[in-house]
């Protein structure tokens, strides 16, 4: 746990928060042991923000990585932070109820399964059982 605290931790320096000046790094682990990490990057209007989360998992999937055993999350303040509910649903993509999320706490690290954090996440299934809307169809858009 701590050396993926660590990864996490290492590429705090890395991350562009121009902004809010609020760092945050992650690391996560694949099944195979490998580990990615990811800082955060501050866009001027946020919404176009990436998270450390999510740069991590797409680092790891662009490599060809899609099944994960843990994550570990960490800001420069060493607060306690907590993936965000955007973050807690990228992860819920990858990963299922009890993929391990790693909190650098101030007293000592924290885990959470990630079905502690995101109870009654969306999934692929859930959408298949709803359909693409009900009594709508894709093919046209001014049925919208």
């Amino acid at each position: 746990m701590e050396s993926l605290l660590q990864a996490a931790r290492d590429v705090l320096d890395r991350a562009y928060v121009p902004y809010s000046e609020y760092p945050v790094g992650a690391a996560i682990e694949t099944v195979d042991g490998s580990v990615y990490t990811g800082a955060n990057l501050e866009i001027a209007n946020y919404s176009n923000s990436l998270h450390a989360e999510e740069v991590a998992l797409v680092r790891a999937y662009m490599d060809g990585h899609t099944d994960f055993t843990r994550i570990a999350v960490t800001s420069a303040a060493r607060d306690g932070i907590t993936p965000c509910g955007m973050c807690r649903q990228t992860l819920a993509e990858f990963a299922d109820e009890d993929f391990l999320v790693i909190i650098d706490h101030p007293e000592a690290p924290t885990t959470h399964r990630l079905g502690e954090l995101l109870p009654h996440a969306f999934s692929g299934e859930l959408l298949d059982e709803h359909g693409p809307g009900e009594g709508r169809s894709n093919d046209s858009p001014d049925e919208y």
